[in-house]
């Protein structure tokens, strides 16, 4: 074999000459460079989606620990503290508890509507998630317009009738306790709960494809919403009663969305 021969076998790869190569591969590249930018928007999409996630998550756990720190814990202690106890306790640590308790709400509440709108985009809503949102709405809802107003005579910051604003807060507090566990139970349904079960999902238009238990589930977190504005604490004056009513509507509901 002579050196040229040698030379010119040796510009083959795989029966392509070298230019043919080089062109193949400077293509390939190309191809790779143009894919980047999409794959860097699309991962900075899933970056900000988990943030948006992770942020959400830790308002709530913010928010829902002071509605049970207040009902579970500052309402008891209210009843039981000396006069100089509970005078310090609202003018000082109710206040300041409040403050942290309405902000958790908004910005559980804000992120929340942003991972709405990210399910809707992926096509992701179900009725698990759909019941939780309006549940949670409420709740929030509550926190401004119901509970902090109120709170505010309650605890003497602002001039009314004191016991008959603390009642309304209460009343109102209640309630979002008793939304607390379905709520917190749809949200992990949605993922849980509806994989591989296209039943579930809200395919277009909310109406189409939604059971007869998805609207008399609606209806239920209507009624009781209502209650909260003009009704009476009936079960849930307690603390215990509103821990067993809350885990019972969280079964009556699983109940009536996955069977009815």
């Amino acid at each position: 074999m002579s050196p040229f021969n040698y030379y010119d076998e040796s510009l083959n790869f795989e029966g392509k000459s070298l230019l043919n190569h080089i062109d193949t591969h400077y293509h390939l590249i190309l191809v790779r460079i143009n894919y980047l930018p999409q794959r860097v928007v699309t991962m900075d999409l899933v970056i900000a989606d988990f943030i948006i996630r992770w942020s959400h998550l830790l308002f709530g756990i913010a928010w829902i620990g002071l509605l049970y720190y207040f009902n579970f814990i500052q309402g008891g202690y209210f009843k039981t503290a000396s006069p100089e106890g509970l005078a310090d306790a609202k003018a000082k640590l109710a206040p300041e508890a409040l403050w942290w308790f309405r902000w958790a709400a908004m910005a559980t509440f804000a992120t929340g509507v942003l991972l709405l709108g990210s399910l809707h985009g992926k096509g992701g809503l179900n009725t698990y998630i759909a019941i939780s949102a309006l549940m949670a709405t409420f709740m929030f809802l509550n926190v401004w317009l119901i509970i902090w107003p109120n709170q505010k005579i309650a605890l003497g910051m602002q001039e009314g009738d004191a016991p008959s604003a603390g009642a309304k807060a209460l009343l109102a507090s209640r309630t979002n306790t008793l939304f607390s566990a379905p709520m917190a139970f749809g949200m992990l349904g949605s993922h849980n709960l509806v994989v591989g079960n296209p039943d579930y999902m809200l395919m277009g238009p909310m109406a189409e494809g939604c059971s007869t238990g998805f609207m008399v589930t609606i209806a239920i977190i209507l009624l009781l919403e209502l209650n909260a504005i003009f009704g009476k604490l009936g079960p849930i004056t307690t603390v215990k009663g509103v821990i067993h009513s809350s885990l019972g509507l969280t079964a009556v509901l699983y109940l009536l969305l996955a069977y009815i």
